[in-house]
């Protein structure tokens, strides 16, 4: 899912919780951000407002990073640059915007994801996108994403990461970190588990100090 590149750009182990073991619990933070990407999705799958088609819950998929997901918004601006879409005149330049209930975070987890968006995007629709949107509740902006050939080598670095886990069916260990209190799966994961040693390492203390 390339829903998972979120997860897995914030925590490996958080993507292998979800996504192998299938492993799930809300928490408020969770629930507000399903509520906030349904008023997304939840409107026509088309809107038109003259030079701009606005399309809704756009699912989408890739063969080169094995990959599908559903896109928050896809905008289709008119474009002598565009490409053609059937029943409507002209062409139209795809712009895919995600919606995100916070703030911007400081990691790079909302543009790997909507670079992914974009990949799938080009290859089904044969064109170059250059561009999208991070949407944010909480300050109610945009913040314009440039989808450089370094963030698109992350995204297909990312993909090939996750296919080998998953192939593997290996959950990454924890790796504790501040984000870790705020993660609707620590009850789960039990991040204090990844600062306890080696069973290896236990077995020779003990010996060592008898």
């Amino acid at each position: 899912m390339m829903s998972g590149l979120q997860h897995f750009a914030f925590c490996r182990r958080q993507w292998g919780l979800i996504h192998i073991e299938q492993q799930w619990t809300e928490n408020e933070r969770t629930v507000d951000g399903q509520l906030f990407h349904k008023v997304a999705h939840d409107k026509d799958k088309i809107e038109k407002r003259g030079n701009l088609l606005i399309t809704r819950g756009l699912h989408v998929k890739s063969a080169v990073l094995g990959m599908s997901g559903i896109c928050d918004v896809v905008e289709f601006h008119k474009s002598a640059k565009g490409i053609t879409l059937f029943s409507y005149e002209g062409r139209w330049q795809p712009y895919p915007v995600e919606y995100k209930k916070g703030l911007p975070k400081e990691n790079a987890a909302d543009e790997i994801q909507l670079c992914a968006q974009a990949m799938c995007l080009e290859e089904m629709l044969l064109c170059d996108i250059p561009c999208g949107s991070l949407f944010y509740g909480e300050n109610r902006r945009r913040t314009i994403v440039e989808f450089s050939a370094e963030l698109r080598a992350e995204v297909s670095r990312m993909a090939r990461e996750m296919h080998d886990y998953w192939e593997r069916g290996y959950t990454p260990r924890v790796k504790p970190k501040k984000g870790c209190n705020a993660c609707s799966l620590k009850e789960i994961c039990i991040p204090k588990l990844g600062r306890a040693g080696t069973v290896a390492a236990y077995i020779e203390k003990n010996l060592s100090e008898g």
